[in-house]
């Protein structure tokens, strides 16, 4: 036999082992298209530990594979709108001081970096990191700027589809279609958009005319469980997973995660948070090659913009070195307040931990009427109001998707100013309560958005009153706040060690002993 003959001979032998693992491979997926079962979801298909296994679709993505990177070279990046050091950092597997050295320009005290700014990171490879294609800009995942003049109830209106006709209780008051995605988009300060097309993905709400048989009886998003039957619960928990998975890699956390099969999932270093966080979801609720198809050119990006169309030219909606604005504590001069909730969600069970708590003095615990009033940290207009709830729109243009704007909750609903109202920077904005959510004790619960983002109350921009500044605990709703050498720790318990008070500290008067005479 030539060596020809024995090249073609090894050639083929190659061949037909790549056919028998590949068929072998496809045998054990699940493509039947249906939606996982609660313990699909739970338990992976296959009992391999993730560590030890890396994702490995049965046909390759056409997607070129990172190189193995020698420790510490540098790769060219260029910022994103909100993109941080810390964030970076975590993402490319370095540590701040690296890239700072390898970027000096960069000032030691930057909060956002600014958008558009050419940078060189140390990498430091980590095998094997995924598909790296781009599924929706960072600026069209939050109900920000890119929504105003849009209605998800007017455009649902004009659609063929059965969703328009859907309505259900939720909300306290009855909605139908768009009305129920207009009510969760600007609660979680999610896009409209963003839900209507991943409803439409997964269930062809806006062009089918027929509703599926299955609507309110199994997990249609991906979302099992009784208190999930509902299509507004399921679109509930879609939002609160999106920004849990959105806001999680725009601050360095969750990177990474397990495929259906049980394999290791590693989001790439280059990958946006908006984009990660639709993979983070797909991967959840579909088979991998139904995973791979969904984050690809042809998957939920083209049911996004045979939707909306191609997308707008990108914007700087997070602009660099952002900072909040000067606040004030949020109650009367020479009052003490307990700090009783550390960074915790604003809305919803998860990330980001964006809000604060606040409580009254009170002779009694629990659900108590109080006299006193919460003051408004920064001048503004009032432009929402639900039951305990406010939102203060600091730049008055009338949008909560534009500019900074504080949400409130747990306000008593009667003491609310209407909306339209303006408020000056220690005006009264309501009472402390337990209306709205869900709350065992009066107080208030505060939160910031940026551009329709929420900013983490302990994280790169801490939320800041009179130079007390908050600081992020090891769980929600632990943490601390301080102010020079003073520091009080949150605790729902409202002790004196949690007590912030709005005034020159307070100095212990000493006890004088008289002298013997």
């Amino acid at each position: 036999m030539g060596k020809r003959d024995i090249f073609s001979f090894l050639l083929l032998m190659i061949f037909c082992l790549s056919v028998v693992i590949g068929c072998a491979e496809k045998r054990n997926l699940n493509d039947s298209g249906s939606l996982p079962s609660e313990d699909e979801i739970s338990q992976p298909t296959k009992a391999v530990p993730a560590s030890d296994t890396l994702y490995s679709p049965s046909v390759a993505p056409p997607y070129p594979l990172r190189p193995n990177y020698m420790p510490g070279e540098l790769v060219d990046y260029t910022v994103r709108s909100g993109d941080t050091l810390p964030a970076l950092a975590a993402r490319f597997n370095t540590s701040e001081l690296e890239i700072m050295t390898a970027n000096p320009i960069i000032p030691a005290d930057v909060s956002t970096l600014p958008p558009g700014m050419p940078m060189q990171i140390p990498i430091h490879f980590r095998s094997q990191w995924g598909i790296p294609f781009e599924i929706l800009p960072d600026f069209l995942f939050s109900n920000g700027p890119a929504q105003v003049g849009f209605t998800a109830r007017s455009f649902v209106d004009r659609q063929p589809g059965w969703f328009k006709y859907y309505s259900t209780y939720t909300g306290e008051a009855n909605r139908r279609g768009g009305e129920i995605i207009d009510y969760i988009a600007v609660n979680y300060s999610i896009s409209p958009r963003l839900l209507l097309a991943l409803l439409e993905y997964q269930t062809g709400a806006l062009t089918n005319s027929r509703v599926p048989e299955n609507l309110d009886t199994s997990s249609v998003l991906g979302f099992p469980g009784v208190n999930s039957k509902q299509l507004s619960a399921q679109l509930n928990k879609l939002a609160n997973f999106l920004n849990e998975a959105f806001y999680e890699v725009r601050e360095g956390r969750k990177l990474e995660y397990e495929l259906r099969d049980g394999s290791l999932y590693r989001m790439d270093p280059w990958l946006n948070p908006a984009s990660a966080a639709l993979q983070h979801y797909f991967s959840r609720i579909l088979s991998k090659d139904q995973f791979f198809k969904a984050v690809s050119e042809d998957g939920f990006r083209k049911t996004y913009q045979i939707l909306f169309g191609d997308f707008p030219a990108d914007s700087t909606y997070i602009p660099g070195s952002l900072n909040q604005p000067l606040f004030q504590l949020p109650f009367a001069e020479g009052m003490s307040w307990a700090y009783t909730g550390g960074p915790h969600p604003a809305w919803g069970d998860a990330a980001p931990n964006a809000a604060i708590d606040f409580a009254p003095p009170s002779t009694a615990s629990g659900c108590v009427y109080s006299d006193e009033w919460v003051l408004a940290p920064a001048s503004g207009t009032i432009v929402r109001t639900g039951t305990g709830i406010a939102v203060l729109d600091l730049d008055s243009d009338g949008d909560e998707r534009t500019g900074w704007n504080l949400f409130f909750l747990h306000l008593l609903t009667p003491s609310i100013p209407p909306v339209g109202t303006v408020l000056e920077q220690g005006d009264p904005i309501g009472h402390p309560s337990c209306d709205g959510g869900v709350s065992t004790g009066t107080h208030v619960h505060i939160a910031r958005k940026y551009n329709g983002d929420w900013f983490s109350a302990g994280g790169i921009i801490p939320f800041e009153f009179d130079n007390w500044k908050v600081e992020n605990g090891n769980a929600a709703y632990s943490g601390s706040m301080r102010r020079f050498q003073s520091t009080v720790i949150a605790c729902e318990c409202a002790d004196f060690r949690s007590l912030v008070h709005n005034g020159p500290p307070l100095v212990p008067t000493p006890t004088v002993t008289p002298k013997p005479k």
